[in-house]
């Protein structure tokens, strides 16, 4: 029985079949539409930069045959075949997409679905209609995409603009419409098509369609249909100010827009706040990176575009960075989160949301710690946003890793997360800051910061102000002291500022400390 996907959710492929040789099959339709269904093979960094590996039905197959067009055939629209061993190093991702050529809007769209079937049999589908878009005029289906194994990702973004703008935007180049067409049609089959005999139905091939009590029909050969398809008239000219979107630092983003030059490399935290600031010394990621900020929005900008500018990033991972004040968190069952309770301001699907005490977390009460945190419990199918305040958040991934925070440094955490309460050594500190939270083990944790922080070395004299620091890696050493050589002068605040906490550590332990006090 097919797995049945909703938007968001993510699964191993090899979770859902053992086999490699894959058939990828898109069911859309809509009165008076026309569509160009598509696969764009995209290298670590999102970007068609081998347009070798864009499949499309002027385009059907990558040299190496570890992606080809089949056609339409058992029911949907345009059918694919993905050998995952045969696709080579360079290509990390694989995106599934639908266009629309001419006018129209996906919101016209009838419900259809992108299936996976392996040996014969259905093992997954992400269903998908018109009511989940508006405007839109193209749709990122679904994802292969590579992170340590091959993984499917149910999308369903829609996108402003054609299957011009959306190549574009995946950094491909448009090719000129006189160019295209200038080349000669040809009346037989095209080369790609295998010999013109009979072909025993392949291994991957789709099972019989259950809505017709007719025999099923036989799977096709590899190759394209005998007669070669049509190409549609192409895009109208995208209108100036195509639509951009946000791209999250942590995980496999979306769409970037193209840019006429190469970004600059990003300055550290104090000297260059649009740009993602530097990680803490030998931390693999940089996990307190930021979102680059939007450009400024063009003159001639429709509505439409405005908006879309700032539209909900493509599903990436389990935590997804929206924009630099707010992460989304995609839920399945028996994955739940604990977040700051009134942090969620918007969620899709079916989420739970249950008040949890700070005795969840043992000795984390406010009488004893300072630290106390009232905490909600996230728990379903869907996606929750959260915020706080307009904090900066940055989304920091343990793999059997450590981490120390201040309980006003967390916004959001998983569950499967070991947490601990740690005394810090000496004087107590103001506020009761006397006592410090560790995570361990595997999952995310959402810390928040107010303004752009700084993250220091570690080195044999390093003093934090008590209330501003925000994390520390589990390898530095944390005491209080009130062995100053400054005067309370020289703090942020002028009310009692008399204690500040040493860290002590080998290289390539670090601090984070944000521009503002608690």
């Amino acid at each position: 029985m097919a797995r049945e996907f909703q938007r968001g959710h993510k699964a191993k492929i090899s979770d859902l079949t053992a086999g490699t040789d894959l058939y990828v099959g898109v069911q859309i339709s809509g009165p008076g539409l026309t569509f160009d269904i598509s696969c764009f093979g995209l290298d670590a960094n999102e970007q068609l930069s081998d347009d070798r590996y864009f499949v499309f039905f002027n385009q059907p197959k990558t040299p190496e045959d570890a992606m080809q067009l089949l056609g339409a055939q058992a029911g949907d629209t345009e059918s694919f075949r993905v050998t995952l061993d045969r696709i080579p190093a360079h290509i990390h991702k694989l995106s599934f997409t639908a266009t629309i050529d001419g006018a129209g809007q996906m919101s016209q769209i009838a419900p259809g679905c992108i299936r996976i079937v392996a040996g014969g049999e259905e093992v997954a589908r992400y269903a998908f209609s018109g009511a989940e878009f508006s405007t839109e005029r193209a749709v990122m289906l679904g994802d292969f995409y590579l992170k340590d194994v091959w993984r499917f990702a149910a999308v369903g973004q829609g996108f402003d603009g054609g299957l011009d703008a959306l190549l574009k935007n995946f950094g491909g180049e448009v090719a000129e419409e006189e160019s295209a067409a200038q080349q000669p049609q040809e009346a037989g089959a095209p080369g790609f098509a295998p010999p013109a005999q009979t072909a025993p139905a392949p291994s991957f091939g789709v099972p019989a369609t259950p809505q017709t009590p007719q025999a099923p029909p036989l799977a096709p050969a590899f190759g394209a249909p005998n007669v070669p398809p049509q190409a549609p008239a192409p895009a109208p000219a995208s209108a100036p100010g195509n639509p951009q979107m946000y791209t999250a630092p942590t995980v496999a983003g979306p769409m970037t827009p193209p840019a006429p030059a190469p970004a600059p490399a990003p300055a550290p935290f104090a000297t260059q706040p649009p740009g993602p600031p530097a990680g803490p010394p030998g931390a693999p990621g940089q996990p307190f990176g930021g979102v680059q900020a939007p450009g400024p929005v063009p003159a001639e900008a429709g509505l439409r575009v405005v908006l879309t500018k700032y539209a909900e990033v493509a599903v990436g991972d389990r935590w997804t960075e929206q924009n630099p004040q707010q992460v989304r968190a995609t839920l399945t069952k028996g994955q739940p989160i604990l977040a700051k309770q009134g942090s969620m301001v918007a969620y899709q699907g079916d989420i739970d949301f249950a008040y949890k005490g700070s005795g969840l977390l043992g000795k984390l009460t406010g009488q004893l710690t300072g630290q106390g945190m009232s905490l909600m419990r996230c728990s379903g199918d869907g996606e929750v946003f959260l915020a706080d305040e307009a904090s900066r958040l940055f989304v920091i991934r343990l793999e059997g890793d450590q981490l120390y925070t201040s309980a006003h440094g967390v916004l959001a955490f998983d569950e499967s997360l070991d947490t601990e309460i740690r005394r810090i050594e000496g004087a107590g500190l103001p506020g009761g800051g006397f006592f410090s939270m560790l995570f361990s083990g595997t999952g995310s944790v959402v810390v928040k910061t107010r303004g752009i922080p700084v993250v220091l070395p570690v080195g044999p004299a390093t003093y934090v102000d008590g209330n501003a620091v925000i994390a520390w890696s589990a390898g530095a050493q944390a005491v209080t002291t009130t062995a100053l050589r400054l005067r309370r002068s020289g703090y942020a605040s002028s009310q009692s500022e008399a204690i500040n906490l040493q860290f002590r550590g080998a290289p390539g332990n670090f601090v984070v400390v944000q521009p503002f006090e608690v």
